[in-house]
């Protein structure tokens, strides 16, 4: 017995396996579509660790220099001893922030962390203006280096704040936007709390403790 093999038949076969080849190449898109989204998403996350990280990085530093400058500071005949005190138990507020390992995304922790960290800061802004009363004191090496020293922090600290608050918008865009969205949901990525950041410190920033009068 001879089988005969129809036209049809081999027409379906053929538009079936066209079928499933378009089939696999929608898989294949999707499946590379979602991976680069994926890795984007993980990109902009770790770039927004990497920015808080510097910024946590001129705090430290600015938080080494303190007791330096204190020291100096109290060398200084008749000097403020409450402006002078406020600097060291802001510093003690700051020493005792801990930070969780992913901070970024703990708003309560980074917002006690930050807020210890503006407090140093003012406090250590009013310390250097009211030390331009005192021109023995604006005279010694010491104080003008650690002055300088200071204030190129100050800045760095600024930039680096900046920076941070543009990489957690990168990320949140990201992740809030068609197909990262569907992305991120799946593997629990959420928004991060942002910081706010006043438009001057958005530019070029500039301090300078030492032309106060």
């Amino acid at each position: 017995m001879q089988l005969v093999h129809s036209p049809r038949r081999g027409a379906i076969a053929r538009g079936c396996l066209v079928g499933l080849g378009i089939v696999l190449l929608l898989v294949l898109a999707g499946g590379g579509c979602a991976v680069s989204q994926y890795n984007g998403i993980v990109s902009a996350k770790k770039n927004v660790d990497g920015r808080f990280a510097e910024i946590d990085n001129q705090y430290k530093r600015r938080f080494d220099m303190i007791p330096q400058l204190v020291d100096t500071v109290k060398g200084a005949a008749n000097y403020e001893k409450t402006t002078l005190q406020a600097v060291v138990d802001a510093r003690a507020s700051v020493g005792k922030a801990t930070l969780p390992p992913d901070a970024t995304s703990d708003p309560e922790k980074l917002k006690q962390y930050l807020q210890a960290q503006d407090q140093l800061g003012g406090a250590l802004s009013r310390l250097l203006v009211v030390a331009e009363q005192y021109p023995e004191l604006k005279a010694t090496e010491n104080f003008i280096g650690l002055q300088t020293q200071i204030e190129g922090t100050e800045n760095r600290i600024a930039v680096a704040r900046r920076d941070y608050v543009d990489a957690v918008q990168g990320y949140n865009t990201k992740i809030v936007k068609f197909p990262g969205v569907l992305i991120a949901g799946m593997f629990g990525h959420r928004e991060l709390p942002q910081l706010t950041v006043e438009a001057e410190q958005r530019e070029a920033p500039k301090i300078d403790f030492g032309t106060q009068k």
